[in-house]
């Protein structure tokens, strides 16, 4: 005898808690083919990779700490974070959360879960935390694993920060942790995108490349020469804002800027999606309201944008593009002097301090006539220091190419000896002259104390 559902049944029945549905919702989440895949792929392919990757001759020097992949396993993780922030992040959160509430639609099965659950807040609870544990286990997968692969590849070396500095393997090990969790917030950012995308669109798979379509979007405008407070403003700049940890003293204006903004777009994402969640109409099977509720959940991350450049612009005073005549100038001799310390140890010569070298660097865009500011390949630097008992000052010719993001790779171009291409013997091996090429970066607000 089959017991029948009735509205007094179902007041009777006990109301099923947060934590019972959260709990339901990973086992869900975790027992599709695709999520195991994911969390299979997360914690054993980057190990893999950065392994292959640091025992090849040729280094992805364009990747940011690819350059040093030979001399420390601490860089390994580093390259695998440039590439989770801009590839397998937006990805990995829209098939967590961008397909999350849209799948129940395609199975048809709301009004099943409403009579077990019977509250559409506690739904929208439990699947939330239940797709966040799920890309937390994915981020901790891809940060432990290319961890593992470059320490056993490469071992527990210092790694050359963004300034030539030179930190201890407990002092990267520190930053590379931080590193990683500071990518959490702009992770969450698209998650709550992802979140918005799967209630506003039901079924259309629109709902499923939203958070991918959205960080692409904002990963081509942080590659245009858009004015700081622009690129500021976007989720997408916490990805990268990290580098600023590797400088000294680090550079936390803008990550902090990055993540709070980040938090701002997840709170402001997520909360139009359980307010159109919570007034959904689960009587008609067929009804989603994908038409109405797109063009509702498309306001929010537009307000968000203006929002953010306005408070960022005003809080920070940031203008123009960053990038700049005298901090391009400081980043340069502060890296040089740390670098030039390093050859110095390597070719067993007299140490030097940095203040005795009082290097200084004098940069312009190929003509005096081009305004010195912006990014480009086209900077053209001349540094110059002092050694302890020697009058004349040495000189040494760099190219500069200069990213939107305040990136730059520098590149010797004489005297041979001094940034020339050569190879030197270093505790781990052979390696190129560490002043020929180097990476650097330039903070795109102005220091506080300016």
């Amino acid at each position: 005898m089959t017991a029948t559902v009735t509205p007094d049944n179902v007041a009777r029945a006990r109301p099923v808690s947060v934590a019972r549905g959260y709990r339901f919702e990973l086992v869900k989440l975790v027992s599709q083919w695709r999520i195991r895949l994911l969390v299979l792929a997360c914690w054993i392919a980057p190990a893999l990779f950065v392994a292959a990757v640091s025992r090849q001759s040729t280094l992805p020097v364009d990747t940011l700490f690819g350059r040093w992949m030979h001399a420390t396993g601490w860089a390994g993780p580093l390259v695998m974070l440039g590439f989770a922030g801009s590839w397998a992040l937006p990805l990995l959160t829209s098939v967590v959360a961008g397909d999350v509430f849209a799948s129940e639609d395609r199975l048809g099965t709301w009004r099943h879960l409403l009579v077990v659950v019977r509250s559409p807040r506690r739904i929208f609870a439990a699947k939330a935390l239940a797709s966040l544990t799920v890309l937390l286990l994915l981020v901790a997968g891809l940060a432990c694993s290319s961890t593992a692969g470059g320490l056993l590849a490469v071992g527990n070396q210092p790694l050359v920060g963004l300034d030539g500095h030179l930190l201890t393997p407990a002092d990267a090990a520190a930053k590379v942790l931080l590193a990683w969790v500071c990518v959490l917030a702009p992770t969450l950012a698209l998650a709550g995108i992802g979140l918005l995308g799967s209630v506003a669109l039901g079924r259309s798979p629109m709902g499923l490349l939203l958070p991918a379509g959205v960080a692409l979007a904002m990963q081509l405008a942080q590659m245009m020469p858009l004015p700081a407070a622009v690129r500021l403003a976007l989720p997408s700049y916490a990805f990268i804002a990290w580098n600023g940890l590797f400088t000294g003293p680090a550079q936390l204006g803008p990550l902090l800027i990055g993540i709070v903004v980040s938090l701002v777009w997840a709170v402001l994402s997520t909360a139009p999606a359980y307010l159109l969640f919570v007034r959904r109409d689960f009587t008609n099977a067929a009804y989603d309201g994908s038409g109405r509720r797109a063009v509702i959940g498309a306001l929010p991350p537009a307000g968000v944008v203006a929002l953010t450049v306005a408070v960022v612009a005003a809080t920070t005073g940031a203008t123009g593009s960053g990038v700049e005549q005298d901090k391009v100038q400081r980043s340069l001799a502060t890296a040089f002097a740390h670098l030039y310390r390093m050859q110095t140890k390597q070719l067993n010569r007299p140490d030097v301090t940095e203040a005795q070298l009082r290097a200084t660097a004098t940069c312009n865009k190929g003509s005096i006539r081009v305004a010195a500011e912006g990014p480009g390949n086209d900077w053209r630097c001349v540094v110059s220091w002092h050694l302890p008992g020697v009058e004349a000052a040495g000189t040494a010719i760099y190219q500069l190419d200069v990213t939107p993001d305040g990136r730059f790779m520098a590149d010797g171009d004489g005297p041979k000896e001094v940034n020339g291409y050569f190879l030197v013997r270093t505790p781990t091996g052979d390696a190129p002259n560490p002043l020929w090429q180097f990476d650097g970066n330039v903070e795109l607000l102005r220091p506080s104390e300016e």
